[in-house]
């Protein structure tokens, strides 16, 4: 490990801020810096790429302007201009969050740490974000981007999160922050980290090169040192898709806990040994009382989550007239117009058989044909 003087911490924040005013991406957060659009972009972009971040950040300042228009809405609304987003906990923090501020801050996000560290959802790395972006306040926020950048620039030997390793990061970080130009200076090193310090780094093009520890000694690739990995889990899901005269049944999850207050095709994750079908019809035998004939395969949806991954198996069902008007006046969902199915929230696996079956244009006859009724 190598730290910087005071000098070379200078000279590096210089050359950085340099590269930054020419190379800064046009992002649209970045025309005003109005605290309300810094706040979103940064929840947003939690585990979450550039570009779908910035789509999502431009539909959702379409749908809600300011923080009053997020705190009146319906939570199905905020939920649904989420989806694709994942973690949908996030979505609710921040219109309890834009609650909070309507009433105790007049609609108006303050500019004080503890305001903001007290509403809700607000963890240490936002309000950072909140008070040097949109405030330029001399505050240091640090992301992932920035861990990698300091563990080359310092060639660290040992995970970037680790106590003593995030200890000289945030120290050396701040040494550097030149006064008065956070806004700046946070953002060109957490862009450094995502266009030029990536997972592979591009040192050539890098305008910190010459201060590089790492690069110096030709480990850069060897660096952050990673933590070691969490197992991961294989999931079989299984879900029946349910039609009666062009009404798909949904079923709502429950308020809390994974995916909570989604819309869902109705099934279950499989247990060992039991097949797809079985677990399908299983599922509507025990959740509505009715029993469904396996129509056919749908096909399956894989998707990622946490340390999980799913391959969800859908199939088309079919039931009696008697147990559609059960599962109607009964059961726990709704027959919902399969026009409007973009129209509510659901999990990613869901809404990407939704999109393959009921959302394309000019696929109409073939869904309807697949798609049949009860």
């Amino acid at each position: 490990m190598k730290l910087l003087n005071q000098n070379e911490a200078q000279s590096c924040a210089d050359a950085l801020l340099a590269w930054f005013k020419d190379d800064m991406r046009p992002l649209p957060w970045r025309k005003s810096y109005l605290p309300y659009e810094v706040w979103i972009s940064e929840v947003m972009l939690q585990q979450t790429q550039m570009e779908r971040g910035v789509r999502h950040f431009l539909r959702w300042m379409n749908r809600f302007p300011d923080v009053r228009a997020v705190a009146a809405a319906p939570e199905e609304d905020i939920l649904h201009a989420w989806e694709g987003l994942g973690y949908y906990r996030r979505a609710r923090f921040v219109q309890a969050a834009a609650t909070a501020i309507v009433e105790r801050h007049g609609g108006n996000i303050p500019d004080d740490e503890k305001a903001l560290a007290a509403l809700p959802g607000l963890g240490p790395y936002t309000v950072a974000a909140i008070l040097a972006i949109a405030f330029n306040k001399d505050v240091l926020c640090v992301d992932a981007n920035v861990e990698r950048v300091f563990s080359r620039l310092l060639d660290l030997d040992e995970p970037p999160r680790r106590k003593n390793a995030a200890r000289v990061i945030y120290e050396q970080a701040m040494q550097m922050l030149p006064r008065g130009k956070a806004r700046l200076y946070n953002q060109a090193l957490m862009e450094l980290g995502a266009l030029i310090c990536g997972k592979t780094p591009r040192c050539p093009e890098c305008p910190v090169r010459h201060f590089c520890e790492s690069c110096r000694l030709g480990i850069q690739r060897e660096r952050p040192v990673p933590m070691a990995k969490i197992p991961t889990i294989d999931v079989l899901g299984a879900y029946g898709v349910l039609m009666k005269e062009q009404h798909v049944f949904l079923i709502k999850r429950p308020e809390q806990g994974l995916w909570g207050g989604l819309w869902e095709f109705p099934g279950m994750i499989s247990a060992a040994g039991e097949s797809p079908e079985s677990a399908v019809r299983r599922v509507f035998r025990e959740k509505f009382a009715v029993d469904v004939d396996i129509a056919g395969s749908l096909g399956t949806v894989r998707h990622n989550y946490t340390n999980h991954k799913l391959v969800a198996a859908f199939f088309q069902v079919h039931c009696s007239a008697e147990a559609w008007e059960h599962l109607l006046t009964h059961g726990e969902g709704m027959a919902l117009p399969s026009a409007d199915i973009r129209n509510v929230a659901m999990p990613a696996h869901h809404r990407k058989l939704a999109a393959r079956y009921f959302e394309k244009t000019g696929e109409t006859s073939r869904q309807l044909s697949l798609l049949g009724s009860c």
